[in-house]
Formats: C-alpha cells, sequence, structure tokens
C-alpha cells in the first residue's frame, strides 16, 4: 500500500506544488510595496526637506580660528540631512585646520545635528627666534591653536617647517613631551638633548629625567612618576630612566647622623687614693705543753 501510494504521488504533476494565484498575487504586492518604500526612502525621504538638518551644535573648538571653522562647519551641516549624514563632507572642511585631529558627528532626528571636534593634544611650544607655535606630539605643527597652560619648550636652529618636524631632535623632543601625562607636562621646562644623557626632560622645581632615547615613552614615564611619587626620591637632581624596570634617582645629598642625646654609660668609681691603717694581729697564745703520763708512784705502805 505504501509503495503504491509513493507512486502515485510521484505521478502528480509539479503544478501541484506551486501556490494557488491568490497568494502569489499577495507575494507579489507585499515584495513590490517593500520595493517601492525603499526606493522612495533612499532616493527621496532620506534626503528630503523634511529631514533637513537647521539645527548645529559644535563643541570642542578652542583655536584662534574657532569662528571661522565654526561657520563652515554650520554651512556645510545645513546641506545635509540627519538619514543621510556625509560625513566626507565635514571632513573635508576640517581637513584644511591642522589643529583639527576628527569629527566625531551625531544626529537627531529630525533635524538636528552635533558636531564634536577633536583637535591635537599640544605636546610643546616650538621657539625659534622670537616666533612661538604649539606642536603635537607626532610633530604636526598647531598653527593658530592658543597655547592652553603652561607647556614644555622646545627650540629649533631654523625656521618652523610648513606642516610637520623632520626626523631629528626637535621631533623626538616633542615626542617625549607628547608622552608625559598631564600634570608632570605642565612641570616640563624644557626638552633637550645631550651627547653622554640623550633626551632630557627639565621639570620646574625637581629633578631633570633622562629618557636617553624616544623609545619606550609610555614604560618611562610610568617609571618617572613612580619615583617622583617616592618620598626617599626627595632631593634628587636626576632620575635615570634609560632602563625603564630599574629607575635610578641620582645626585641625592646624605645627611649626617644627628648626635645621640642618651646619657653616657656609667664609668666605674676611682680606687680611693687615701692609706689605709695597717691591721694589726695580736699573736696567738702559746699551746699548753703536753702532759707527759709516767708509770704511777708507789704507794707507802
Amino acid at each position: 500500500m505504501r509503495a503504491a501510494a509513493a507512486a502515485v504521488a510521484l505521478r502528480r504533476p509539479l503544478t501541484a506544488l506551486v501556490p494557488p494565484p491568490h497568494l502569489r498575487t499577495r507575494a507579489l504586492a507585499v515584495v513590490g510595496g517593500f520595493t517601492l518604500l525603499l526606493c522612495l526612502y533612499m532616493l527621496w525621504f532620506r534626503d528630503s526637506n523634511f529631514v533637513r538638518v537647521r539645527q548645529v551644535s559644535i563643541t570642542g573648538l578652542t583655536s584662534s580660528d574657532t569662528a571661522k571653522l565654526r561657520e563652515e562647519l554650520t554651512a556645510t551641516a545645513r546641506t545635509v540631512t540627519t538619514l543621510h549624514v556625509r560625513q566626507d563632507r565635514l571632513d573635508r572642511v576640517a581637513a584644511a585646520y591642522p589643529s583639527v585631529e576628527r569629527l566625531e558627528v551625531s544626529a537627531d532626528f529630525p533635524h538636528t545635528l552635533r558636531i564634536d571636534v577633536i583637535e591635537l593634544q599640544q605636546a610643546a611650544i616650538l621657539v625659534s627666534g622670537n616666533s612661538r607655535m604649539a606642536v603635537a606630539g607626532d610633530g604636526r605643527l598647531l598653527r593658530g591653536v592658543r597655547p592652553r597652560g603652561p607647556l614644555p619648550v622646545i627650540r629649533l636652529r631654523g625656521a618652523f617647517p610648513a606642516e610637520r618636524l623632520p626626523a631629528g631632535t626637535a621631533l623626538r623632543a616633542a615626542r617625549v613631551a607628547g608622552g608625559a601625562p598631564l600634570p608632570l607636562r605642565r612641570r616640563i621646562v624644557d626638552v633637550r638633548e645631550t651627547r653622554d644623557r640623550g633626551l632630557v626632560a627639565r621639570l620646574r622645581g625637581g629633578p631633570d629625567l633622562i629618557f636617553g632615547d624616544a623609545a619606550r615613552l609610555h614604560a618611562k614615564w610610568l617609571a618617572a612618576a613612580r619615583v617622583l611619587a617616592d618620598r626617599a626620591s626627595r632631593g634628587a637632581s636626576y632620575v635615570d630612566l634609560r632602563l625603564p624596570e630599574r629607575p635610578a634617582a641620582g645626585g641625592l645629598t646624605i645627611e649626617p647622623a644627628a648626635p645621640s642625646t642618651a646619657a653616657p654609660p656609667a664609668q666605674p668609681a676611682p680606687a680611693s687614693t687615701a692609706p689605709v691603717a695597717p691591721t694589726t694581729t695580736a699573736p696567738a697564745a702559746p699551746a699548753p705543753a703536753p702532759t707527759t703520763t709516767g708509770p704511777a708512784a708507789p704507794t707507802k705502805p
């Protein structure tokens, strides 16, 4: 019976497996409607005035070109929508300003766009003659950026480069300054390179930090922070960080030990020199003569 039923099923026409016409019509209608909505969204709605950016919020600007950059970013932001943010347009505007590292953009439906400007962190101040300019830790010059707080000084022998510091002492010094934690960076007077000690950062009111080269800066700055936080290193004239696993504080002054205030041990009293009266000893009494016992005398009758 089972074999016969299977044979009958195989002999059925394939048209029996096709859904009925009304189901096919519904499926085609659903697919067509979805495709139409997708086309409307991609080709019209996401770029329409219904979602056009009208309010622009910009934060993070501190350079001297703040007003100009804000104006350009605002004008460019109003050419996009909150459903189709063309960040490439905004990035092209920011690329003209060396102080900007990147933009972080977020949209609030339906009409608000928020732009957070991430500026390059100032590592040091380049000094060439009477001119001064901020520089980032990777050597990029921050033209038009106002220095924020005290920063280390790096002196150049020639003029400022166009965009970046070339390979050399100034670039290595900028890397050292850029790797410093902010509280320590504000204490650095300058960064220079010497023949015998390599890169050296001078601290205001503290020891010189000897880095040697610009390798393993993160580990060296961690070692410097640990040594400077240790009270035993107070008074050191330098901290050698060339081996960050074994930093050495040198130039410590050794104070002489304070004299003891304890009472000296008691000394034995000196022997008396007064003459001592001689002691007179009485002569011993003579011993009694021994008694001799002889034979008894005869008794008279």
